[in-house]
């Protein structure tokens, strides 16, 4: 049977696409097979790369902060990004790389089968195959979709680099995370 482990065992010795020659270390995801909440960031950066985990670098941080102060425990989620490796300069993931990517994600999500999914930002929703002109449609609200043969339930937010440049969103995705803490709750 597969599991968690097995997979980021495969991630980590991935060659499906150009990404792979250049990291230090994949970044499959974190936490637990039972969590209730699954985050999918964009990719790993410059320090997810050195330790081999997500959102431990300034954008982490910050996700932190706003996930407790919206009362969302980070340990009881399992949180992964919609490419495993590093694009380089922090570039947004192109369709080649989450396309390889995203069986990887779909195994994750077959075992985990969370009660939520948290998508940050568009390369999230992209990996999902949630269609939108704007980020702007989907923000902000939790939709049924179909992704890999299952129905999820995805919540669409901002990823947290853009409130952390830029204060004016921060209330927003402040409420969102809040959003989000309801639905878990119910």
């Amino acid at each position: 049977m597969e599991t968690l482990d097995t997979i980021a065992s495969r991630a980590v010795v991935c060659p499906l696409c150009d990404l792979s020659l250049k990291r230090k270390n994949a970044v499959p995801g974190v936490g637990s097979a039972s969590a209730k909440l699954v985050i999918i960031g964009e990719a790993p950066g410059r320090y997810e790369d050195e330790q081999g985990k997500p959102f431990v670098g300034l954008s982490g941080k910050f996700l932190n902060s706003y996930l407790e102060a919206a009362g969302i425990k980070r340990d009881e989620a399992f949180v992964t990004n919609a490419v495993k490796c590093r694009p380089p300069n922090n570039r947004k993931p192109n369709d080649i790389e989450l396309n390889a990517c995203r069986p990887y994600l779909v195994r994750q999500l077959s075992i985990i089968k969370p009660k939520l999914v948290l998508a940050l930002g568009t390369s999230a929703c992209n990996a999902l195959g949630i269609k939108y002109k704007h980020l702007s449609d989907v923000r902000g609200k939790a939709a049924d979709t179909e992704f890999g043969g299952m129905k999820i339930k995805v919540f669409v937010t901002f990823h947290p680099s853009f409130p952390m440049r830029f204060t004016k969103p921060r209330q927003t995705f402040l409420d969102d995370l809040k959003r989000v803490n309801e639905i878990l709750k119910d």
